[in-house]
């Protein structure tokens, strides 16, 4: 047995000593067209925040994650973007494009160096061995082996999900193959060894444009309302073309799981032998929205439901918790007063379930300040004329034009019944 281990021990030993060797070879031949990627607050001069960043052609483009250079892409007149290189350069960048649905970004330097990575001509093999290279938390360049899983499950927005420590830092950098090219971008990391990759031919596609185009896009952020606009038709359409499942939740009927990625979670109170009403809950959501700033995300479907039941509370009692519930709901995306209007509210008195059942109902939007057309819905409705029982249903939509909301409202509202 003890024998067995040393083998054992000794056949890894040489496994991470080749894994090792193999990544201090590409790295030593890549690091020459790896970047860092520093946003510059102009007041002060010194680093807002920091990224990863890589050339791909003999002219300077420099490939990155949108997220890195969101800042300056806000707010330029606070903001200035630059490179930092392997030998301690520094110089101004310039942004190509942007392509906010996939957190992708084009930049340029205006002094190219001679290095820059190859793309790969096709998608990696399930659980091939790929390396990250960035620069996590600003520690300098450095290299994490890992493997290709393929595309993340059941999501809207294409990710690959990697086997690799993508730290902090490491965003816009690129994973390779063992022959050095490009396979995906570092986006985003779960812990514990998971991470997640923007797929290439997404990388590919905006890298086209550009070069097609033969010039920076002049307007960024309208550029950005292009975008968005697209994805929420696209989104919005499969949505509401789909054949919503339907799940019982109490003694009503609502919408589960409605389309692939949007997944829902549930909880009650049933274990609460001294609970006073009985409370059961649906929560849906994509689980993930398209980053704008820090403090703007948008592109996101959520939707929740609760129905609540007593034997115990007199009606006054009830209908007081019923509102404490209804006070707990709103928006699920993250916006400031610089990005959207204040929630503009009407309210009415809906018939549900064909007419058998009687809600009040609030339906809420904000309009989006930099993109118009564009707006965030809330809407929310509370049965009142079950005796001591009733069931609140809600949803919010970031990032939709009005006659889409107003689509997925009615369909909304058909959805839920009684039992």
């Amino acid at each position: 047995m003890f024998k067995k281990m040393i083998s054992v021990w000794l056949l890894l030993s040489v496994v991470l000593t080749a894994q090792a060797n193999e990544a201090e070879r590409l790295f030593n031949t890549l690091k020459p067209a790896l970047y860092q990627i520093r946003l510059i607050e102009q007041a002060s001069g010194s680093k807002s925040s920091i990224g990863s960043g890589f050339q791909i052609d003999a002219n300077g483009v420099i490939a990155t994650n949108y997220h890195v250079i969101s800042g300056f892409v806000q707010h330029d007149n606070k903001y200035k973007l630059e490179y930092l290189d392997r030998q301690g350069n520094k110089a101004a960048l310039q942004v190509l494009d942007v392509d906010v649905l996939n957190d992708l970004a084009l930049l340029k330097r205006t002094e190219p160096s001679p290095d820059y990575f190859a793309l790969a001509a096709k998608t990696p093999a399930q659980g091939e061995k790929l390396f990250s290279l960035g620069n996590p938390h600003d520690l300098g360049m450095i290299v994490v082996p890992g493997t290709y899983n393929g595309l993340k499950d059941k999501s809207f927005y294409d990710r690959i999900h990697f086997t690799g420590a993508v730290n902090p830092g490491m965003s816009g950098g690129p994973t390779v193959n063992e022959k050095g090219e490009v396979v995906g971008i570092n986006v985003a990391t779960s812990g514990n060894q998971i991470g997640f990759l923007v797929p290439l031919d997404k990388l590919s596609n905006l890298y086209q444009r550009y070069v097609q185009s033969g010039e920076a896009v002049v307007n960024l952020k309208q550029r950005i309302g292009e975008q968005l606009h697209a994805n929420q038709q696209r989104l919005m359409t499969e949505v509401l073309e789909a054949d919503w499942q339907i799940k019982k939740l109490g003694s009503a009927s609502v919408p589960g799981e409605i389309t692939p990625f949007i997944r829902c979670w549930g909880r009650s109170n049933a274990d609460k032998a001294d609970a006073k009403f009985l409370s059961a809950s649906s929560n849906c959501a994509m689980g993930e929205q398209v980053y704008l700033s820090n403090q703007f995300r948008s592109g996101n479907i959520g939707m929740q439901y609760e129905w609540l039941k007593t034997d115990e509370l007199n009606s006054y009692q009830f209908y007081n918790m019923y509102e404490n519930s209804l006070a707990g709901m709103g928006a699920d995306n993250r916006a400031a007063k610089d990005d959207v209007t204040e929630f503009q509210c009407s309210h009415d008195m809906v018939a549900l379930d064909e007419g058998k059942t009687n809600s009040k109902a609030v339906i809420c939007s904000r309009a989006y300040k930099e993109y118009p057309g564009l707006f965030d819905v809330a809407f929310i409705a509370a049965s009142f004329d079950k005796e001591r029982q009733g069931l609140i249903s809600h949803f919010t939509l970031s990032g939709v034009e009005k006659s889409l909301a107003l689509k997925f409202t009615e369909k909304f509202m058909e959805s839920a019944t009684w039992n």
